[in-house]
């Protein structure tokens, strides 16, 4: 097949084997496994170790900014942040100019998550690394964020 016809719209769905979305769901299972694994011993959840990686990474930041990054619909993020509150994990502080923007920051406790898991996490990255190789990684990822800025 030349590109010429690689570019013509489909008159079919790919099969479920050639579907970006269903293959994109079990790369994120099999990404995702040993890292639940690696949470099941901290006692959070995904979601909120995306929050205090995002946190850690970038400091301080609004509350819309942190769900963009963090990857998370804002009303699942401010369920998530009360009970990250309540565990000692990030602060929340109210802008003095509008009530209803909030800045978010990660606590020395949540911080302390993040060391305690750094290692593992490390180790898991590399493996991921390992695994397609230091540039088809780098290409994957690439790929991916072409992708999503295109969307």
């Amino acid at each position: 097949m030349d590109e010429q016809e690689k570019m013509k719209p489909s008159t079919e769905l790919p099969t479920t084997a050639r579907s970006l979305p269903i293959a994109l769901m079990r790369a994120r299972e099999k990404v995702m496994a040993p890292i639940r694994e690696m949470l099941a011993h901290s006692g959070i959840t995904e979601q909120q170790w995306r929050i205090l990686r995002v946190l850690s990474e970038h400091g301080d930041q609004e509350a819309s900014k942190l769900a963009e990054r963090a990857s998370l619909l804002l009303p699942s993020q401010t369920r998530i942040l009360q009970s990250m509150l309540e565990k000692g994990y990030v602060t929340r502080t109210a802008s003095e100019t509008d009530r209803r923007r909030q800045t978010i920051g990660i606590t020395p406790k949540g911080q302390a998550i993040i060391k305690e898991n750094l290692p593992q996490a490390i180790a898991i990255s590399d493996r991921f690394r390992q695994a397609l190789g230091p540039a088809r990684y780098d290409l994957l990822l690439d790929c991916l964020e072409e992708l999503e800025e295109r969307l």
